[in-house]
């Protein structure tokens, strides 16, 4: 069985959660508390998995993945049946794939909790500025993906068509993250259509922060 460390509002670890229940995939739920005594994250015995202290790491049968992305395209290739979460053709491949990285490259490393930790004690910025700082470049990033979404054909009641992807994978815990920090993707018609489309379906649902184990740790 896998074995996949997460911590339950981390948006990377999140999307992972997304993929394995999209694809029915069976796991092991081992909890890493990222705010817990310093964070856990940083203990040595979770160093020696991951040494860059973030999660999620997927456990495979003693082999370790690391990085959301990568651990999402490993399940598709490995675990081929559908729903496929990477489309056939090789240009809507790469739509997708732009859509997520817009998503995971572009918005959410701004608002991670290591940023926001060196924000406030290292260039003691007031919870004030940050909020704001946060807001700014959330909502920017948000806007970009709205147009890109709005402006093309291909995207259907999903970010591509008519089946969710690794970009919707994507999509939704941003939009979970982006609440907490005063962007409402309401605001964005085309982000909120599709966000409403993915937690209409139990796979999203399953997945998302208040479903986990340790939701109230």
């Amino acid at each position: 069985m896998l074995k996949l460390y997460s911590y339950w509002r981390s948006s990377a670890a999140y999307r992972v959660r997304i993929g394995l229940a999209l694809k029915g995939i069976s796991y092991e739920y081992v909890p890493v508390h990222l705010m817990r005594n310093g964070g856990e994250q940083f203990s040595a015995a979770y160093r020696a998995l991951n040494p860059q202290s973030r999660v999620p790491t997927l456990e495979v049968d003693g082999r370790l993945l690391t990085q959301s992305m990568a651990i999402l395209e490993w399940l598709d290739e490995a675990y081929p049946q559908a729903p496929r979460l990477l489309p056939a053709d090789a240009f809507d491949r790469a739509r997708v794939r732009s859509l997520a990285q817009l998503i995971v490259a572009d918005i959410q490393p701004l608002q991670n909790a290591s940023v926001v930790r060196y924000l406030r004690e290292q260039r003691n910025w007031s919870e004030a500025d940050t909020a704001v700082w946060l807001k700014e470049w959330i909502g920017r990033g948000m806007s970009a993906l709205e147009a890109r979404l709005a402006g093309d054909g291909v995207t259907g009641p999903y970010c591509h068509g008519d089946r969710p992807t690794l970009a919707d994978a994507c999509l939704v815990p941003q939009c979970y993250a982006s609440r907490r920090f005063g962007v409402d993707p309401e605001q964005f018609p085309r982000i909120h259509a599709i966000e409403r489309a993915c937690l209409a379906l139990n796979p999203f649902r399953d997945a998302s922060p208040d479903s986990q184990p340790d939701r109230d740790s």
